[in-house]
């Protein structure tokens, strides 16, 4: 009986790690990429390493109701590419696919199709999958993607100790097929001044569902303003608006700098590709942060602080610093356009 190896990736941890290796933030948007180059970059590593021919290659993502966008069809069309798509919530968070790729690893090795699997993701929540398809006597090897100093980018230390071992892709086939996005050029900033909404009153904290989820879907409840001590930037949930005050004490000058600079690598990767209409969007909808913006804000904000779950203070500390720099962006575009003038 033929031996195979097969790929099983995780999109959304292989394309946020390969944005921020190009752009320095893991805001998807704001990359161009050859998937077909890309899967055949991972498809000659799983070989070369293995010596073993790829049975196929697994993709995993997400998309609205389960219906695949332009990009995700045309990956479902390359050959010996199956497209395994979960759904994207309420909350704009991916659900079912690191199941979808538990059940899957864990059925095929069971099935004896595969010998060796090469999994491209980073996420613990996988960790039992992987003891699972080792226990039915497949090897699982981590395939990572090399940040800038060449260490494995997010990749969970328990995940890495589960697994067999963990290869790194090659940086230059990397650097090949993904680059920064760029708009048409002569674009502003953003759009010129926009009326901003009434800023409500700075005495309630947003409560959340779940400290492990990473976005305020909760109702505000009120505090005692006595309570905390008032920092100077107001600070919202990115879905209910509510506006709080960050402790003080919590804000310690290396986290303001760690922020300050995800906010400008976020807004700036995400100002080069966004069309005019979007940024008209993202004034218009303040102070709801789009949840693509939003999520790339938290995971590079933890990835700096190696913080798995940022704290609700933190949380509101960087949307607060994201909506500074957008009235930054604005203000430095009327002084330019005043002194074209």
């Amino acid at each position: 009986m033929r031996s195979w190896c097969a790929l099983y990736v995780d999109a959304g941890y292989l394309l946020a790690s390969v944005a921020t290796r190009a752009t320095g933030t893991s805001l998807r948007s704001g990359i161009e990429v050859d998937h077909e180059r890309l899967i055949e970059a991972l498809v000659a590593h799983a070989t070369s390493s293995s010596g073993l021919p790829v049975l196929r290659v697994h993709w995993y993502d997400a998309a609205r109701n389960s219906v695949p966008d332009q990009s995700q069809g045309k990956i479902s069309l390359l050959p010996r590419v199956k497209v395994r798509l979960g759904r994207i919530g309420f909350d704009g968070e991916q659900k079912g696919v690191d199941l979808r790729i538990g059940l899957d690893m864990v059925a095929h090795a069971r099935n004896a199709a595969i010998d060796v699997i090469f999994l491209v993701s980073g996420d613990d929540d996988l960790t039992e999958a992987v003891e699972e398809a080792q226990a039915q006597g497949v090897q699982v090897m981590i395939l990572g993607v090399p940040g800038k100093n060449g260490d494995p980018h997010g990749v969970s230390r328990h995940l890495q100790g589960a697994a067999d071992g963990l290869d790194l892709l090659a940086a230059e086939a990397l650097d090949a097929v993904v680059s920064p996005r760029v708009g048409a050029a002569g674009k502003p900033a953003l759009p010129p001044s926009q009326p901003q909404p009434p800023v409500p009153s700075p005495s309630f904290f947003a409560t959340r569902r779940s400290a492990s989820e990473p976005a305020d879907h909760g109702t505000p409840s009120p505090v005692e303003q006595t309570s905390v001590r008032a920092d100077p930037a107001l600070v919202y949930s990115t879905r209910t608006g509510a506006a709080a005050t960050a402790t003080s004490e919590s804000a310690t000058a290396e986290e303001d700098a760690h922020i300050d600079q995800v906010v400008q690598r976020v807004l700036e990767t995400w100002l080069r590709s966004a069309t005019i209409e979007q940024r008209e969007e993202l004034l218009t909808g303040r102070p709801a942060i789009p949840r693509d913006i939003d999520r790339a804000l938290l995971l590079d904000l933890s990835g700096l602080l190696g913080v798995y779950d940022l704290t609700d203070t933190t949380r509101y500390r960087l949307r607060a610093r994201f909506w500074a720099n957008v009235d930054r962006s604005q203000r430095a575009q009327r002084i330019t356009l005043s002194a074209r003038r």
